[in-house]
């Protein structure tokens, strides 16, 4: 520590910066005083060097994730859903399993199936900020708006760099299957996609279709059934059940 302390702070913090651990050379008289304060070791000022940099590098990374995952404005923590307002589909319980994250590293797929309103996106975005959080790149898109990107990747450079950053995330998550129906180049394209993602990524799916009537929306059979294959292949599936959140709790007027 004396070595440490004899060395002149603006060279350690240049040498900091030019190992690239800005954070603690921005830190580093603060991180001094508080060392020759508390009495600490130099085993003990590294540690804490090197976690006041880490955090910041976490925490940096965690912004550019969020940013990344397009989530729409004011999303929900997972925290603030309530299973009380269900009939049944899933337990608390089950929540704070999923927010172990245990089914990213595993690449599982999540499911959650049930009528509008009964907070099946609140949970899938509630999953994603959580994941986020731990640091894990996250992609969230509607169904429609992921088929205009696939429709578009090959003439725009905004739908292209999109598409990219959805190949490369470790959670991708589809909003609203089912609500509008598909082309057949469209549901081609879609297939692909799920391939190319397939036991790399986890995709958490919202969906009002029960899993049996997805041909509806794909329009063909036997392309449904490949599809379903990979997703089901390793997945957890939730079934939601009740009453809309928004009819039995409407917006009052002014």
């Amino acid at each position: 520590m004396k070595q440490i302390q004899q060395m002149k702070t603006p060279q350690a913090q240049q040498l900091l910066a030019s190992f690239g651990l800005k954070r603690a050379s921005e830190q580093l008289p603060i991180l001094l005083e508080n060392a020759a304060r508390e009495s600490q070791t130099p085993r003990e000022f590294l540690l804490t060097l090197l976690d006041l940099e880490l955090a910041a590098r976490n925490e940096k990374k965690r912004i550019r994730n969020y940013a990344g995952a397009h989530f729409p404005p004011n999303a929900k923590n997972i925290d603030e859903f309530n299973t009380a307002e269900l009939e049944g589909g899933i337990t608390p319980t089950q929540i704070m399993e999923l927010k172990e994250l245990n089914w990213v590293d595993a690449a599982t797929d999540i499911i959650f199936l049930g009528p509008p309103g009964v907070g099946k996106t609140l949970l899938a975005i509630g999953l994603g900020l959580e994941a986020v959080n731990a640091g894990y790149s996250v992609c969230f898109e509607r169904m429609s708006n992921l088929i205009e990107i696939l429709d578009n990747r090959k003439k725009s450079r905004a739908a292209a760099f999109r598409y990219r950053r959805i190949l490369k995330s470790q959670v991708l998550i589809i909003d609203e299957i089912g609500f509008l129906p598909i082309s057949r180049e469209q549901a081609n394209a879609f297939f692909s996609l799920i391939s190319e993602l397939y036991q790399k990524s986890s995709i958490i799916i919202t969906t009002n279709k029960e899993i049996e009537n997805w041909d509806e929306i794909l329009g063909d059979p036997v392309l449904t059934g490949a599809l379903l294959d990979r997703i089901m292949e390793n997945s957890r599936c939730f079934s939601l059940r009740g009453q809309s959140y928004r009819l039995k709790h409407p917006t009052p007027q002014e």
